[in-house]
């Protein structure tokens, strides 16, 4: 949620630059339900106040006829106010929570996709002297890969990946896994890109697939529209994740952590799960948009003062990944109507696809500010006992069936093989070719 000292001091910023980012919102009524909701609160204290100042006067003796009678009209009415205010309360969480984070400064301001700004490029598109294919015409005739099957049993955006290209998802994880780990890697980035952070590596986490509502509705990641299955019934209250740092930033829910623990940086891997509502007729082939997927994801809690600077290395991480497996790039800054309700900033990295002539969405990289934190109530005490709302920053390592179709089409050979990159050799027996 976004802070309601902000909203008050800043109501009209706030409502262009949620108009910004697509959202109509209506602060005028936030604002006067805040109003209402904090004259009950005042009243409510005033006679709570009241009623204690007359338990004390009636403390070793009996009550008086009128003591007793001004009690019952204080209970009275401190239950009607309470009861009022109850609805108040409900309505006026409903539209902060409707409220999105605020884009930094340097967000480019547009208002569909298109309006994206490519950063920068990194390697020239893949070229071939034959026509190149699509992942799926590689790996289907050589049986890896096989959604007919997987479409009996579960329906479409299924599949099986079999052989050699799982040995390849399995040297991917590895490989990043050994990557965030090593406080070298860490430590160059730094460097290299002028943060000013801890060259702390990245503790790997296999956390649950699944969460309660009330984490994941203080998350602001629950889309139960478009992304997010239920599991099982009702009654069981929970969801299947549709990314590993949806119970990644969920961890340290209602907690407030020691200044020195500080940053907090977990690479996880997790099979997630999306419905795809909407996205009918989008990639229906190949693997690049199915309901079960694995995917590494970064998930960081930062200080405020040094949250850019996580995300900052968010991003040189992603790139670094990517080039040391020699996939051509390019990185986009989102602009104000994509980078998300709880995002403050965001980056995608888009990867070459010869076989589809195009760049493809491979990562992305969020930075949420205190957005996140504030309803999840994720705090750090520091050093000096004062206590704060921590930062939350997460970005994808690598999904693997997207990452696997861009190695597997910037790596096919006129034979239908693919030259495995050179990275990826040694968790793969030293081979070069699948």
């Amino acid at each position: 949620m976004l802070d309601i000292l902000f909203i008050r001091d800043n109501p009209e910023l706030v409502e262009e630059k949620s108009k910004q980012k697509g959202y109509d919102v209506d602060i005028r009524q936030l604002l006067e339900l805040d109003a209402q909701r904090r004259t009950r609160l005042t009243q409510v204290e005033e006679l709570r106040a009241r009623r204690n100042t007359l338990s004390d006067s009636m403390k070793g003796g009996k009550p008086s006829p009128e003591q007793l009678e001004q009690g019952r009209q204080l209970k009275e009415e401190i239950a009607r106010l309470e009861a009022e205010l109850g609805p108040l309360e409900e309505e006026f969480e409903r539209l902060l929570k409707a409220v999105p984070n605020m884009p930094l400064e340097d967000v480019p301001v547009g208002a569909t996709e298109e309006e994206n700004v490519v950063a920068k490029q990194v390697g020239e598109p893949t070229v071939f002297d034959f026509a190149p294919k699509n992942h799926w015409e590689i790996l289907e005739p050589r049986d890896m890969l096989d959604k007919e099957r997987a479409a009996k049993i579960a329906g479409s955006r299924f599949g099986y990946i079999k052989g050699d290209l799982v040995m390849l998802q399995f040297a991917i994880k590895q490989f990043v896994m050994d990557t965030l780990t090593d406080e070298k890697v860490i430590a160059k980035l730094i460097e290299q890109n002028g943060l000013h952070i801890p060259a702390k590596p990245f503790t790997p986490v296999l956390p649950p697939a699944m969460l309660r509502t009330e984490p994941y509705q203080a998350s602001a990641r629950l889309n139960a529209e478009e992304v997010t299955y239920r599991a099982g019934q009702p009654e069981d209250d929970l969801w299947l994740n549709a990314s590993a740092e949806h119970t990644l930033c969920t961890m340290y829910w209602n907690e407030i952590l020691p200044e020195d623990m500080f940053p907090i940086r977990y690479i996880g891997f997790l099979t997630s799960f999306r419905r795809e509502a909407g996205t009918y007729g989008k990639d229906a082939e190949g693997m690049i948009r199915w309901h079960q997927f694995d995917k590494l994801e970064m998930e960081v809690f930062s200080t405020p003062e040094t949250g850019v600077d996580e995300h900052k290395l968010q991003v040189a991480i992603q790139e670094y990944l990517v080039q040391q497996l020699g996939v051509p790039y390019q990185v986009l800054q989102k602009c104000t109507f994509d980078i998300g309700k709880p995002n403050a900033r965001g980056i995608d990295i888009e990867c070459w696809f010869p076989g589809q002539q195009k760049y493809r969405e491979t990562h992305t990289a969020d930075y949420m500010t205190d957005y996140q934190a504030r309803d999840l109530k994720t705090r750090v005490r520091r050093a000096d006992g004062s206590v704060e709302l921590v930062h939350t920053n997460d970005a994808t390592a690598f999904a693997l069936n997207r990452i696997s179709a861009a190695i597997i089409e910037n790596y096919q050979t006129a034979d239908g093989h693919v030259i495995i990159p050179e990275v990826l050799r040694p968790y793969m027996q030293n081979r070069e070719q699948i």
